[in-house]
């Protein structure tokens, strides 16, 4: 049988790239889906260093008409598409008060985050039900504390992560019957190019007390438990939020 395959968008930095590394330590093929022309050097051999076919293909997500193209790409180089890591997304474009906030902003935090996300899920779904079974079977989105925990200075990226929460619901429960893991990831505070303008902000705030587990989270934290729902070890939690985030989320007195 040929190797389970997944595609990570985002996949050639920080969180995306900690999830194709880790989901091929576990035997993975990965296509990394990401913006830039080729990829970035070092990219390829990381992967097929770890025993892992490669591939890449240039791909804005908010491009719904690439959407195809990728999924063809992914049958193409493996055969068969059996996760789908939607990892890809953009912050805030301005963090500022929210009576501010300019349509064009919320626009691209919502094509991206959500709108994008959304039609590539539809897409890579419909791939995974033409094919024949045989390996397990995951769509795993990455979305953020944030889907839940306001911050007023970027609204716009807390809605287009909620709206991503109530997809991945739905989605699981449209896919439950056919044997199609549906997951979503809550990352908190992890250290990535993302984060890298706020560091010191959120230094003081973990020093503070503000995660429980009183450290930054890393982008290997999100890629192990990617790994671990991709591999089926959690498939009877279907539809599941996993928090990855020191215990920030956790309501306390």
């Amino acid at each position: 049988m040929t190797r389970p395959a997944a595609i990570v968008t985002g996949g050639a930095r920080g969180i995306g790239l900690a999830c194709a590394e880790a989901l091929a330590d576990v035997g993975f093929d990965i296509l990394v889906a990401d913006l830039a022309e080729a990829p970035v050097d070092g990219l390829s051999a990381n992967i097929t260093t770890r025993g892992a076919k490669f591939a890449y293909v240039s791909c804005d997500i908010a491009d719904l008409g690439g959407h195809a193209a990728l999924v063809e790409a992914a049958t193409r180089a493996f055969g068969r598409i059996d996760c789908l890591v939607n990892n890809a997304g953009v912050g805030a474009v301005v963090r500022g008060d929210l009576l501010e906030l300019r349509p064009d902003n919320f626009d691209r935090a919502i094509g991206i985050n959500l709108r994008g996300t959304v039609f590539l899920s539809q897409a890579v779904a419909k791939a995974m039900l033409r094919q024949p079974e045989g390996h397990i079977r995951s769509i795993i989105t990455i979305t953020s504390v944030s889907a839940e925990m306001a911050s007023p200075e970027r609204s716009e990226y807390c809605m287009s992560k909620a709206g991503l929460s109530m997809w991945v619901k739905n989605l699981a429960l449209r896919l439950a019957s056919e044997g199609i893991g549906v997951f979503e990831l809550r990352p908190g505070i992890i250290r990535t190019d993302m984060t890298a303008g706020v560091t010191a902000k959120y230094d003081a705030l973990i020093d503070n007390g503000l995660v429980p587990a009183k450290r930054w989270g890393e982008a290997s934290d999100i890629g192990a438990a990617v790994a671990t729902l991709a591999t089926g070890k959690l498939g009877f939690s279907t539809g599941s939020i996993i928090n990855v985030d020191g215990a920030l989320s956790v309501p306390r007195l």
